[in-house]
């Protein structure tokens, strides 16, 4: 009992050294998982925060805008045939020059030569039978004068003679009329221009009249082309008899051409929502082909300022809420605010809009559910284009 006592001293110190490390392990441990578990909750509150990307609002908008067209000839005439027949002969071919009244193509018509030569024998035969009727009548006056015969039958000889002018007259209309078709076996043009189009060779059946026939030819005065461009609702305000426009066609590459304003249809397409605009360039020299693609680009920038206030935003950045056209802000401590805008015009990728100041960071491509005081990671990107 007394070597137990006396030893005690020295077996605590051991014992309390151990105890003491064993506490300051687990004070450690339970600090360390402490710090790891505040370090997830802030990772977790982190990720939780979404990312977004902020721009600027540009200045001023642009008023160039692009739109497709087509170009069209002055004048453009299908030449059909009014007659029928077999093509004889033709005499012009895709894109040779003509003149008005220049000849096509000649049409054999053997059924109205037949018939017109039936037409003037039978009106011979009128003629010849008017020419009796005539004299009889004439005879017959005389007869009457010397009582020689009676009234009634110098009157019935008389009606024949007029039926007879009328049956006259009858035949040498149809003979005039089959001359008239048979002047329809030579297709003339009917104006200065190009052939542009031909459907028929010789020999091929010609069928007149007919609403699924084809044109023989297609005739095209390319001196002037029209330009037809369908100029969206929100440009047509801005419009004047002046103005003019540069387009560029693909088999052109590098060049500029200027075509004037010549009138619109005067009201919007329902369906498109845009009004059909007619241009007019000088095609004298023959650059320019009908029916190519051209790409119009109208400026709009002289005298005719934006609104005041107004700056461009990407179409990508606005939101369509109940209360209308509005767009999400995110400020310095990323906590968003949604602001109402008033559009004024739009540029297709681009809006133009009031109710945004230049620094103001708008969120683009914000998402659909994002409302005021959401918290937002905000990156600012390049400011908009033409700013």
């Amino acid at each position: 009992m007394s070597d137990f006592a006396s030893s005690s001293p020295s077996f605590r110190k051991p014992l309390l050294a151990g105890a003491a490390a064993f506490a300051l392990i687990l004070v450690a441990g339970t600090a360390y998982r402490l710090q790891q578990r505040s370090g997830l909750h802030e990772q977790s509150e982190a990720a939780a925060v979404p990312s977004v990307d902020v721009i600027h609002p540009g200045g001023e908008a642009s008023n160039t805008l692009v739109l497709p067209g087509r170009l069209q000839a002055w004048f453009q005439a299908p030449v059909y045939a009014r007659t029928n027949g077999y093509l004889r002969r033709w005499y012009v071919d895709i894109g040779q020059p003509v003149q008005a009244g220049q000849v096509l193509a000649e049409i054999d018509t053997p059924d109205v030569d037949q018939q017109l030569s039936a037409a003037r024998a039978a009106l011979a035969t009128a003629n010849a039978q008017r020419s009796l009727a005539q004299t009889t009548s004439n005879r017959w006056d005389r007869l009457v004068a010397q009582n020689a015969v009676s009234q009634q039958d110098a009157d019935e000889r008389r009606g024949n003679f007029a039926a007879r002018e009328a049956m006259r007259n009858e035949a040498s209309a149809n003979v005039q009329r089959l001359q008239t078709v048979s002047g329809f076996k030579r297709i003339v043009a009917p104006f200065d221009g190009i052939v542009t189009s031909r459907s028929t060779d010789i020999g091929a059946l010609i069928v007149a009249g007919t609403s699924t026939t084809q044109p023989l030819f297609t005739v095209s005065d390319v001196t002037r082309l029209r330009i037809y461009v369908s100029l969206p609702q929100a440009y047509v305000a801005r419009l004047r008899e002046n103005t003019t426009a540069e387009f560029t066609v693909p088999d052109q590459p590098g060049k500029t051409f200027r075509a004037q304003l010549a009138r619109s249809s005067g009201s919007v397409d329902p369906e498109s929502g845009a009004m059909l605009v007619q241009l007019v360039y000088d095609n004298h020299a023959g650059l320019l082909k009908p029916g190519a693609y051209a790409q119009v680009t109208f400026d709009f920038g002289k005298g005719q300022p934006s609104a005041a206030g107004a700056v461009r935003i990407p179409v990508s950045s606005l939101l369509f809420r109940r209360e209308g056209s509005a767009v999400a802000l995110a400020d310095a401590q990323g906590r968003v605010s949604i602001k109402p805008v008033t559009i004024t015009t739009d540029f297709g990728n681009e809006l133009e809009v009031i109710g945004l100041q230049p620094t103001d960071q708008v969120i683009d491509n914000p998402a659909d559910d994002i409302r005021t005081g959401d918290k937002v990671k905000a990156t600012l990107q390049r400011n908009n284009a033409h700013a």
